[in-house]
Parts: C-alpha cells; structure tokens; sequence
C-alpha cells in the first residue's frame, strides 16, 4: 500500500498516528493511505517555515520572478505527470486535468509579474520638505486549506502569490487526493523555492484547527463548503486572522427566448456535466425563459445521451466518476428526492455500471425538468452531474431567481440582446458573471470571488485582491531636519502642522 506522507523542509516525512483512505473513484478501492498529521506536525513546518522567512523575505521581488518563470516552465514540463496524478484519486478526466492545471499556471504567470505588483505609492512635498510613501511588506506565514476538486488548480492559486510577496506558506490539501499538490511544492523547490517555504500538512479537521489557532499564522485561505468556509471564517477571526474562504454555490444560467439555442445548449452541456459537476463554478440551473424551455429540451436531450461516461484513461471519456462513495450516495439521495417533490426526472443516470469498472463511483448525468423554488434539488448544491431546469415566464422573474439565491458565486446569460445583458450584468448580485460564457471563470490577472454565501472574508482569490490579501501596506511620511528645533508638538498633525 502506498503511504503518502507530509511534505516538509523539502523532505516526505511521517507525523502522526492516523491514517486515512484515497480511493481510486473509477473502481472503487483504495489506492492509497495518507497519514494524518496533528498539532506536532502543524508546529514544526511552523518553526521551520519561521527560519527560511527571515532570508526570502529579504529577497528581491526580481530574484521571486524569476523563479516563478522557472517555476511556470517546470509545471508545462511535468503537466502529464501533474493531470495522472490528480485523475487517478480524483476521477476527473485526463484532459479536464491538463485544463485545471493550466489555469493554476496563468496564476504563477501573473505572479512572474510581482516586482511591478508590489510597487507602492509615492507623493513628494506633501507638505515643506515633507514626503509620504507606501510599501507593500510581507505577512509572515500564511495558510492554505484546499478542496478536493481542483488539488493543483486552488493551491496554484494560493502559495505562488503568497510566496511571491514574501510570504512562506503551509499547504493543507484535501485528504482525498493529496498527490499531486505535493508534486506541485517539489516543482517549486526544482525551481529555486529554498525547502521549507512551502510545507505540506496532511489532514482532517485536527489540521484545520490547528492552523486556525496557530499564532503565527498571519492569514487563511479557504476553498470549499459555505458551511466549514464560514466556521473558517469565524473562528480566523477570534485568532486575529486575515481570512478569504470560497464556499458554495447554485449557479444560474438564463437562456432568453433570442438566445442561439445551439450555442447555448452546447456551453450548458459542458458547464453542467464537466468534471461530473464537481466544479463550484458549474451551471446547476437552467433557467428557460419565455417558451424556450421545450426548443432548449430538444436540443440537448441527443446530446446529453451522447456524453460518455468512463474512466480517466480511456481517451474518449468525456466524464468520470464522482470523488467518492459518500458524494455518490449523497448525489443519488439529491436525485430521489426530485423525483419525489415533483420534478420530471428526463434523464437518468443512475445506475450506470461500466465493464472492469463496477465498483466505481458513476452517475450519468440527469436532467431534471419544472424544477421550483422548493424544491431540495433547486436549493442544495448537488456538486455532481445533475441539471436543473426551472421554467419562468418572463426576464424579471428569471433575474429574481438569481437574485433571492443565497449564493452568488457564478451565472450567466445567454441573449443577443445587449440591454438585456447589460441589465443583467449590472443587476446580478453575483461575483462573476458571463454573457454568452456559461463558466465566466476571470483571467489571472482579475480576480475569482463570489458574493452572499458563497464567500466569507474581504478579499477574493488570484489577481491584485490576492496581493492586496498577501501583503500589509506600511505609509511612511518622512521629513529631513534642516537644522531648525521646533520642540514638541501635543495636538493631533494637520496639513498646517506639515507646513510648519
């Protein structure tokens, strides 16, 4: 049995008594163990992250460039290698893999960009030989703790920038398929990351805690459920910290009556079925306005038949499993209750069963027709390849729906209309919007956040959000004596006291 170990000071190392299951989703069985760490093991990558901080934070942001070039090129080298190791205890697809890792890789392109990124502000002669200027400056030791569906994607999005502002950092992934983000830090080091930088904790919640209650961990980043995103948040700030944590989502996707029904239902297809929706960006509702409803039906029922399920090494499958056998229960549980609150099942998935592969975790996609408001299947993210389509009769109504949601990470429209568009862009309270794009995923140089439920804390991921949450801004106002004594000064500074 493989043991995957904690990755610390450059080194695989044992800590802990614990141990947990990665499964191979696509049969079913376990492919390796993990050990769990604790508090002892959380303490000593603190302790020794504390010793390289001193040297890298006294690195110049040209010499961090470069190794994040390094760094970009090692990661396009090693992508086969990366995507085998995430679909084996993922599920997920070879090529969706690859698509995953590359838009880690845009994030570590943006960060190659970190002297010009860190550059502060300057005003001269503020007031009589008086100047005033900022300086972005490091945290310490920041924390990561990321989501089992995009184990080199979320972390790429985290220790690259982190590290990059001088940060050193503790990664903890998702136990269910740590392999590849361990990969991810050896490439990092290749690089010219010095050890210890970047560690990596194994575990469970006894982690979690740990680097919530750690003192010297300055700030947490999060990825994952709205309900742990919000105890992270919570429980962050009774220790002081800097917090930004990613919870759920029940994306929306309106489709009005002037919409190109092909484009539209090809882009619904693969936002909603992708990584057997597994994605907290995927497109779980559809909602068919006017009387598109039944032309958007005819249209993607053949095409949904065509969706080939398997697993990641067959080079035809366009979907996998599902992660686990607790996500297929609960997914298969979501479907049922459909089915029995009223919703027209009109294709099911379930109980696919491949050859060699019958123990594996796969669901089929489904697609479910009159979906209301009440409805389990419309109000809980499913997270799996279940599509819901709700009926409104009007634009008002569908944008309602998408308003009263209460998540707010993604949607999208689909019209040729751009007023239309363009009141939906302004209207929706939701983070990221698309018009005619149904995973509206921003570019690295942007930022990715939700509103509402779907995040917990002031900032968003990638983009300058991130080096603003990866960074303290220092103002420094300096003025060089002249040879003139004014003596002490008691009332509080003002424009006319600069002038003095």
């Amino acid at each position: 049995m493989n043991l995957i170990k904690h990755y610390i000071n450059g080194k695989k190392v044992e800590g802990g008594d614990r141990r947990g299951n990665v499964f191979n989703p696509a049969i079913g069985e376990v492919a390796s163990e993990v050990i769990l760490g604790n508090k002892e093991v959380v303490e000593n990558a603190i302790s020794i992250s504390k010793r390289v901080l001193t040297e890298w934070r006294e690195i110049t942001p040209a010499k961090r460039a470069n190794i994040m070039f390094n760094y970009k090129k090692l990661l396009e080298d090693n992508a086969n290698e990366i995507a085998e190791l995430v679909s084996v205890e993922h599920g997920k697809t070879i090529e969706d893999a690859k698509g995953s890792l590359q838009r880690g890789i845009e994030v570590v392109e943006f960060a190659c960009g970190i002297p010009n990124l860190l550059k502060g502000e300057f005003s001269n002669q503020v007031g009589s030989g008086i100047d005033t200027f900022s300086l972005k400056q490091p945290l310490g030791i920041c924390a990561g703790i990321t989501p089992f569906n995009f184990p080199v994607m979320i972390p790429l999005w985290m220790f690259p920038l982190a590290t990059a502002c001088g940060n050193a950092f503790l990664l903890k992934p998702s136990e269910r398929d740590p392999s590849s983000s361990i990969k991810l830090v050896e490439l990092y080091e290749q690089a010219g990351a010095p050890k210890g930088l970047v560690n990596v904790v194994n575990g469970d919640k006894e982690v979690v805690d740990c680097i919530l209650e750690n003192k010297d961990i300055a700030a947490v980043s999060f990825v994952g459920s709205s309900k742990v995103a919000s105890y992270i948040y919570q429980k962050s700030a009774s220790f002081n910290k800097r917090v930004q944590a990613l919870g759920s989502a029940k994306n929306h996707m309106v489709i009005m009556p002037d919409a190109d029904i092909d484009q539209a239902a090809d882009a619904l297809i693969g936002a909603a079925y992708g990584s057997a929706g597994e994605r907290c960006m995927a497109i779980s509702v559809a909602v068919a306005v006017g009387d598109v409803a039944d032309k958007l039906i005819s249209n993607i029922e053949p095409k949904i038949n065509n969706i080939k399920v398997g697993p990641y090494n067959d080079q035809k499958s366009d979907m996998g499993p599902v992660v686990s056998k607790e996500a297929f229960d609960r997914i298969n549980n979501l479907i049922s209750s459909g089915t029995k609150e009223g919703a027209d099942l009109i294709i099911d998935g379930r109980g696919i069963k491949l050859q060699g592969y019958e123990n594996g975790y796969f669901i089929g996609p489904c697609l479910f027709d009159k979906v209301k408001k009440n409805m389990k299947i419309y109000n809980e993210e499913i997270f799996g390849p279940v599509l819901s389509i709700v009926r409104s009769s009007n634009y008002e109504e569908a944008l309602n729906l998408v308003k009263d949601n209460v998540y707010g990470n993604g949607c999208s429209i689909f019209t040729r209309d751009g007023d239309t568009a363009r009141n939906f862009s302004n209207e929706a309270n939701i983070g990221m919007v698309g018009v005619n794009i149904p995973i509206p995923v921003p570019v690295a140089y942007f930022s990715f956040g939700g509103w509402k439920n779907s995040i917990f804390g002031g900032h968003n991921a990638y983009g300058m959000d991130a080096i603003r949450f990866y960074t303290n801004v220092k103002t420094v106002t300096s003025k060089w004596p002249q040879g003139v004594r004014q003596g002490a000064e008691f009332k509080m500074p003002t424009l006319g006291w600069y002038e003095a």
